[in-house]
């Protein structure tokens, strides 16, 4: 099916290609005349320099900033964007993952983190999109170190919950 008929009529819509597609995959599927009006649209992407991290989006704006821009009146959430596929159902210590999530709209953020459940994480909603670029360049952090050839879990500090 072409991506305007997988889109339509969904309860939510997960973003799942490189960031050089996201423009591409969002105007094939009628985004910006509205295809995606009120649909939570969940943003995973990672716009950085592979192997580095290095974030490609423009100083002070966030990938989740431009999907939106890209898809006016969807409800963007950017999510699940910092571990690999394989963490979500197999935990390395058996805690599940946390998903750091930020939106605006309550309706889409309580979508999402009823699917970040669904995959067994919990979901910790950290406020609206603005905050997305933050969380953009967490995950450019991780990245860098992990091609470094270091532990990502060995350098933040462990806090109590």
């Amino acid at each position: 099916m072409s991506p305007r008929e997988a889109v339509a009529g969904r309860d939510a819509v997960l973003i799942a290609v490189l960031w050089t597609g996201v423009e591409e995959i969002l105007d094939s599927a009628g985004a910006a005349k509205g295809s995606l009006n009120r649909t939570p649209l969940i943003d995973p992407s990672n716009a950085v320099e592979h192997g580095v991290g290095v974030l490609l989006t423009e100083p002070g704006r966030s990938a989740a900033q431009r999907i939106a821009e890209l898809a006016p009146g969807a409800h963007v959430v950017k999510a699940f964007h910092l571990f690999a596929a394989g963490q979500w159902l197999t935990p390395t210590d058996g805690t599940p993952a946390t998903v750091a999530i930020c939106g605006d709209d309550p309706a889409a953020l309580s979508t999402v983190s009823a699917l970040v459940r669904d995959v067994g994480a919990t979901p910790a909603v950290l406020g609206p999109l603005a905050r997305a670029r933050q969380l953009e360049e967490v995950a450019g952090f991780v990245i860098g170190l992990a091609f470094s050839g270091f532990d990502p879990r060995n350098a933040v500090p462990h806090a109590p919950a």
